[in-house]
């Protein structure tokens, strides 16, 4: 459905060792796209790919990263409109033989993004939490409420719930029909001079236990598990660098709540629908992955590797990701299947 997050890619150095470390703690498959794209899998069905973060994107500055992709009915208009809106747009509108169309966009603050629409079945998240599967989406960026506005025209997006973490720092909650996908934030003074970028959290069964395994795996904590109304988060970089945070619900249909800061308890109760940390995460995510020489170099980023690897870059405070994919299943895939391709450049 337009406005709903449908595909996730992995950009690396390493892909053989990020294929080893995620699944330890989530369980996922992979399958092959071809030799350069693998997608993830969970239940065979492809949500998600990775590939090699290779010389030439690392000269433009990107750095390992994840990058989320929305679906939209149509990906011209959809890019069009973005750029009416004051976006740009990094790579594409471009095609992905037999699997869809996609491209890479930039919002007006500067965080890099995919959209995407499959050709075939969707498998976009309607915003239940589903374990294993990223299902929260936070925003740090230099003005949230303009921000909320510009993917409220250009996907939907409806304002769920806001809530006050102190300091002036307000956490908007988003979403379509009631289900919450995430939440935005303005970046703190604090982080001042981070740039906007897009974090992805997994949800998973026990953060703590999750947490144990990936370090033990070799990531690292950017921001110790946390427990806030509704669950608990952890924000952590793996192996290579890739920024990722993770979570889990204490109760079915209730979202993370945005741990950043404890608002009053008061408040806390008052958010029923809690979402994970922005503040606390955004502290986590380095000023790394998101420079605007990544946006720049995420044009080359787009869901197909076969073009020539591309890059996205919706990267963690730090700096920006992006990306590309394409699965054989139901899910998009990077250059076959149902993945945004990053046919544009070498970069995804």
């Amino acid at each position: 459905m337009h406005g709903q997050f449908v595909w996730y890619e992995l950009t690396t150095p390493d892909v053989d060792a990020a294929i080893k470390f995620y699944p330890r703690f989530t369980g996922w498959g992979t399958q092959a796209f071809d030799k350069d794209y693998t997608m993830w899998t969970m239940g065979g069905v492809p949500f998600a790919g990775v590939f090699r973060l290779n010389d030439d994107m690392r000269a433009k500055g990107i750095p390992p990263n994840w990058m989320p992709y929305v679906e939209v009915e149509n990906v011209d208009a959809s890019t069009e409109k973005a750029k009416s809106l004051g976006a740009t747009v990094v790579a594409g509108p471009n095609d992905i033989p037999g699997t869809g169309r996609y491209a890479v966009v930039q919002d007006p603050q500067g965080a890099t993004f995919g959209i995407y629409k499959s050709s075939r079945q969707s498998i976009a998240w309607d915003g239940t939490p589903i374990l294993h599967r990223f299902s929260w989406h936070e925003l740090m960026t230099t003005d949230h409420n303009a921000a909320a506005k510009f993917y409220t025209s250009l996907f939907g997006w409806e304002k769920i719930s806001e809530m006050d973490m102190g300091d002036g720092l307000m956490y908007y909650m988003f979403g379509k029909n009631g289900k919450m996908y995430g939440g935005m934030f303005t970046t703190p003074k604090e982080m001042a001079g981070m740039h906007p970028f897009w974090l992805v959290y997994i949800n998973v069964k026990d953060v703590g236990k999750a947490v144990d395994i990936a370090t033990k795996a070799g990531a690292t904590i950017h921001r110790p598990q946390m427990d806030i109304p509704g669950g608990s988060i952890a924000i952590l970089g793996d192996p290579q660098g890739a920024r990722f945070a993770l979570h889990h619900v204490s109760a079915p249909a209730a979202a993370p709540t945005p741990a950043a800061k404890k608002a009053a308890p008061a408040k806390k109760a008052a958010v029923k629908k809690a979402a994970p940390t922005k503040k606390a995460a955004a502290k986590t995510v380095a000023a790394k992955k998101a420079a605007p020489k990544k946006k720049a170099a995420v044009k080359k980023a787009a869901p197909m590797k076969k073009a020539k690897a591309k890059a996205k870059a919706p990267a963690r405070k730090a700096k920006a990701k992006k990306a590309k994919s394409r699965p054989k299943a139901k899910a998009p895939a990077r250059r076959k299947a149902k993945a945004p391709k990053r046919k544009a450049k070498a970069k995804k």
